[in-house]
């Protein structure tokens, strides 16, 4: 009975009192008293409605009526307020909120409660909505036209910039983040009304933007269309993918989807004014807008993540959405908040948001040219700030970032080319699209950020991954054909000094000397001739420089002194060898001389003449008559003389003493059982595969074939597919032309290895992979991969920090250790599966050579405390 009452009330006090009332006092002699009543007595019905709704039953006819009641009151309420609306936007022209700030509130409260209350309904209702549907609408038609009419009478508002009403300023804040909750609340009810919402709260915060701006919480509004734009970009990727599953164009669901764009659209471009206006404040919100550009990438093709969609669609959604994200970024990119957050150098993104973060850079680095030599500095250099956080520098977060994509690189994931002209626009792979974009940089880099560039381009190189390296060196060789000569010479005069100055053997020291290999054939003839006479090749302190070096590189006149020289200087430092002790100290000498030889003969064979050539064949014969297989088995570090020396003597394989050859395949065999490294298996079989041009003599059959048909067998059977993948091509070159054709199936010694031939002669057995298992497949080794490495890095890491003091191990301590190795082995385990079931990516064997270097660390380290007298 109360209840009708102050609803009738309500009705006659906005029908008959109000339009009679002065808009200057309608807040205090009104709107104070009369709305706090009205949310008061909506909040009551909602708690009654909610409460009840759980016994509402077709049988139940009482709570039925009951909940009706309720029902047509709160339209009851929603249709008195809206009048109250109406009459103030139609007495006023513009209005001050101080007149009227306990409408706007008191409407958004009720509105907000019935949108939520709608959007349950489901779950309120239960089984039994169909009783109480057509009120609901109702009552969402009321509020949704309640809203409208608030929304145009908040347009009427004025603001005066000039004058500081504090409390009108905070209430118009108080406004447009209720309407952001509402916006949450309606988001999946009704699209179109959700859209014009964010219009209205976007255009209000523009035009009120002097005076607001200080006020606004950013931050929340920021995340509030990022999660929309997420939203609707996640429905029309669902959308695009199951118009492409079901092959249809013109259905509903292409109309839907074409909405569902447009709103995509609209979505970001309100962002992206939002951000060009209020850019000083939106320090805070960097980390949702960056993170809003790489999920958008990541479920999008060509992301590994992506959801499978037509090309049409896919150009369709970026002609009309993701074309926004251009500017967007163009935008932030003098803002330092957003610089940091990219480039963070304790960034920490999951696999799936790897290649994304790769083309944020590469867009980042497409635009910089254009801007600034500050921002272009902002970006290139590498910064600490006080707070104790650091960003890389731009060039060193590409190159890190492009490590991560190996599975993007491995499958390889497609990008769109560059046109050029006459040309159609063709599809280029991951590595291409990098290399491309980072030569074009390269060529417009401000000259004052050189040494940043060099830097990480050096850093690059020399990183254990190979295929990073392989960029870097691609980006340097681009360098040195785009900028002088000299530039170039100074390039090759510093690696050469790095490479000197190398301690010994490790990746690095591989990187660099591919490095000056490319960079030589780069070089000018007057540059060359300048590099010839500071490291003369004849002075054997410049053999570890030439072994590198591709005499192919020097014109004729240059080439063929040059390689007189160093033949002279390698042989006369293996005599040295043979006339001395004979100490293993000494070998890395030999093994320079005798790597230097290599390269002349691999590189201008054709400039050596009779007596040279006999001269390294002499010294390679005695060094054969120096080596033995009890040798090899107590000095392993020996083989690598053996790598060297057996393609040496390779290409006087016609020419050298049988017995010699005899000698050399017996001790190859020996060799083989000894389970050598790799690269030594690979030299076997280079020298093996040239014997098939080679006439054996009865008198050596016996001792030569059998070895040869045990070598093959041997490699044949090895597990590692890049061995057995190059032992297949030598065997095929041997058994082509060879005049032994009795050997050849000695060498096929099961069915397995019969089966395997077999199929790579008739280039069959490949694994038929369709695309989807091939990208799933390259997702999951992708994760396992880099799992394993970090497991097994934080392991080695972990036993490498430092002990207190030498004291009796704890029992707890002894058992982390074991803890602690237990956890390696097992990680170790996992990739030696992972290697049986598919190719090692490039980046592998570099990585483990480094995990291995940090071992044999620990072991000196352990054998040292065990041999430390007792404190």
């Amino acid at each position: 009975m109360l209840l009708s009452c102050f609803i009738e009330i309500l009705k006659i006090t906005v029908q008959m009192f109000l339009p009679h009332m002065n808009h200057m006092t309608l807040e205090q002699t009104l709107f104070s008293q009369m709305l706090p009543k009205t949310v008061k007595l909506f909040d009551n019905m909602m708690y009654e409605l909610t409460n009840q709704a759980r016994e509402l039953s077709s049988q139940n006819l009482e709570i039925q009526a009951t909940l009706r009641n309720i029902l047509q009151t709160m339209v009851q309420v929603l249709g008195a307020l809206t009048g109250c609306v109406q009459h103030v936007c139609a007495t006023q022209e513009s209005i001050l909120l101080e007149h009227i700030h306990s409408l706007p509130s008191s409407v958004i409260h009720v509105v907000k409660s019935t949108f939520v209350h709608c959007k349950n309904s489901e779950s309120v209702y239960s089984g039994c909505l169909h009783l109480v549907s057509d009120l609901l609408q109702a009552l969402f038609k009321e509020a949704y036209t309640l809203q409208k009419q608030l929304m145009e009478l908040l347009d009427m508002v004025c603001m005066d910039p000039l004058i500081d009403e504090k409390d009108d300023i905070l209430n118009m804040v108080m406004v447009i983040h209720s309407l952001l909750d509402i916006c949450s609340v309606i988001s999946s009810m009704d699209h179109a009304f959700h859209a014009n919402t964010w219009k209205f709260i976007i255009k209000q915060t523009l035009k009120h933007q002097s005076v607001l701006k200080n006020q606004l919480k950013h931050k929340d509004i920021i995340t509030s269309l990022c999660e929309d734009i997420l939203l609707s970009f996640h429905s029309c990727l669902q959308l695009a993918e199951q118009m492409t599953q079901l092959n249809a164009q013109d259905s509903a669901d292409y109309r839907l989807f074409q909405k569902t764009l447009k709103l995509c659209r609209f979505f970001a471009n309100s962002l992206l004014h939002y951000t060009k206006e209020f850019l000083p404040f939106l320090a805070e919100s960097c980390c949702s807008l960056h993170q809003l550009y790489l999920q958008i990438y990541s479920k999008f093709p060509p992301s590994l993540y992506a959801a499978k969609i037509s090309k049409e669609q896919q150009e369709e959604i970026a002609g009309a959405f993701l074309v926004t994200l251009d500017p967007l970024i163009s935008q932030l990119l003098s803002f330092q908040p957003f610089v940091q957050g990219v480039l963070d150098s304790d960034l920490a993104l999951p696999n799936e948001l790897q290649f994304p973060q790769c083309l944020l850079l590469l867009m980042v680095m497409d635009k910089l040219p254009s801007k600034p030599e500050d921002v272009q500095a902002l970006w290139c250099k590498e910064c600490q700030t006080s707070g104790g956080t650091s960003r890389v520098s731009l060039l060193k977060a590409i190159f890190c970032s492009f490590e991560q994509c190996s599975g993007e690189l491995s499958l390889p994931v497609y990008l769109q080319g560059i046109k050029s002209k006459g040309q159609a626009e063709v599809a280029i792979t991951l590595y291409q699209h990098v290399c491309v974009h980072l030569c074009t940089f390269i060529a417009s880099f401000h000259s004052s950020l050189f040494p940043e560039m060099d830097a990480a381009l050096l850093n690059a190189v020399l990183s254990a991954n190979m295929i990073t390296s392989l960029l870097a060196m691609d980006a340097w060789c681009f360098l040195a054909r785009y900028g002088s000569a000299e530039l170039c010479a100074h390039h090759v005069t510093m690696v050469a000094h790095l490479i000197k100055s190398c301690p010994g053997e490790c990746y690095q020291l591989t990187n660099l000397s591919i490095l000056l290999r490319r960079l030589f054939f780069f070089m000018a003839t007057p540059q060359q001739v300048e590099f010839i006479q500071k490291f003369p090749p004849k002075e054997a302190e410049n053999l570890p420089l030439w072994q590198h070096i591709s005499l192919q590189a020097l014109p004729a006149e240059l080439r063929v002194p040059a390689a007189l020289e160093i033949t002279r200087a390698g042989t006369m430092q293996c005599r040295r060898w043979l006339g001395s002790s004979r100490t293993v100290a000494d070998l890395a000498c030999l093994n320079t001389a005798l790597s230097a030889l290599l390269a002349v003969y691999n590189s201008a064979s054709e400039a050596m003449d009779i007596g040279q050539q006999t001269a390294v064949m002499e010294v390679g014969s005695q060094l054969w008559a120096f080596l033995s297989t009890k040798l090899l088995t107590g000095q392993p570090y020996i083989q690598e003389t053996i790598g060297l020396l057996l393609p040496l003597m390779g290409f006087f394989i016609q020419s050298l003493d049988p017995q010699l050859i005899s000698q050399v395949v017996t001790l190859q065999n020996s060799l083989l059982k000894l389970e050598p490294l790799d690269y030594i298996c690979l030299a076997v079989l280079d020298f093996v595969s040239s014997l098939g041009k080679f006439f054996i003599s009865e008198a050596i059959q016996n001792k030569i074939l059998p070895n040869l048909s045990s070598i093959f067998a041997s490699l044949l059977a090895h597990r590692n597919w890049l061995l057995e993948q190059h032992t297949l091509e030598a065997f095929t070159q041997f058994a082509e032309g060879t005049n032994h054709d009795e050997i050849v199936p000695q060498c096929l010694s099961s069915e397995e290895i019969k089966n395997k031939v077999v199929a790579f002669l008739e280039k069959t057995g490949f694994i038929d992979e369709t695309e989807p298992a091939r990208v799933e497949r390259v997702k999951q080794e992708k994760g396992i991969f880099w799992e394993t490495i970090a497991k097994v890095a934080e392991v080695k890491w972990s036993s490498l920090q430092p002990f207190a003091k030498r004291a009796r191990l704890e029992c707890s301590l002894e058992e982390e250790y074991r803890a602690t190795c237990q956890a390696a082995a097992e990680a170790l385990e996992d990739l030696e599966l992972l290697l049986h079931k598919s190719p090692a990516p490039d980046w592998l064997l570099p990585r483990l050579e480094g995990l291995q270097g940090r071992m044999e660390g620990l072991r000196c380290r352990l054998l040292q405390s065990k041999h430390a007298p007792s404190p």
